[in-house]
């Protein structure tokens, strides 16, 4: 069986500039990817690549179907959820109105407002207020809970806990897990190593726009020259 996304030679510019050199990565059903490396190794791109965003050749397969060339709005509604590093909330709608606009009217399925409540009830109370004026902490709830609506196969999450207090940097960490457990997988882009370390299954460890290491999340630990060549600043 093929994986859930699989991605081969992917390379991506931003301009004359190349960021991406042929990068190779796979996610099954339901698991949970940690995609690692410095700042400006290319993680951002590489999901901004596979959502349409940025200039890409190669290819990039999600159940069998070439992505690449396809608009933004399609490649959602085939199934991927993407949560980006600045949110990307609507500021002057409510929260009410922000999930609202998650659902996916063809995509009926696992997850419900109930269930966003749930994984963060801090926004319960916050329903009816603007999204702009939500805190930091609050803003990412709401854009985790937003993608969910739309019952995503795969999620992509870009450094979902940077700059959040521990007790909600815990949340999120219940959260990741739940959606794999229900059978959503993801490819989480994460600073915070023991975080990325506690929920992946697998990791990518990108360095200078390539892969540089593909392995169980234990392997960082039993080699820590790979933290300390791709990943200490």
């Amino acid at each position: 069986m093929s994986a859930l996304l699989e991605i081969e030679d992917l390379q991506a510019w931003y301009g004359k500039s190349h960021v991406l050199r042929g990068v190779g990565l796979r996610i099954e059903r339901g698991e949970i990817v940690g995609l690692l490396g410095r700042n400006g190794s290319g993680r951002s791109t590489l999901v901004k690549a596979v959502m349409g965003q940025v200039q890409a050749s190669g290819s990039v397969l999600f159940r069998g179907e070439q992505l690449l060339g396809l608009p933004t709005s399609r490649i959602a509604r085939a199934g991927i959820g993407y949560v980006a590093e600045n949110r990307d909330i609507f500021p002057t709608l409510t929260v009410a109105q922000n999930l609202t606009l998650g659902v996916q009217r063809s995509r009926p399925g696992r997850w419900s407002l109930a269930d966003a409540l749930r994984l963060f009830p801090q926004l319960e109370a916050r329903m009816q207020v603007a999204a702009g004026v939500l805190s930091g902490g609050e803003q990412q709830m709401l854009a985790l809970a937003r993608a969910m609506m739309g019952n995503p196969e795969l999620m992509l999450i870009d450094e979902p806990t940077e700059g959040l207090a521990p007790q909600l940097v815990a949340a999120i960490a219940v959260f990741l897990e739940e959606l794999a457990s229900r059978g959503t997988a993801v490819l989480l882009i994460e600073q915070k190593l023991a975080i990325a370390l506690a929920v992946s299954q697998r990791i990518y460890l990108l360095g200078h726009g390539r892969v540089v290491h593909h392995g169980a999340p234990d392997s960082l630990r039993t080699q820590p020259e790979l933290s300390r060549d791709w990943l200490a600043v």
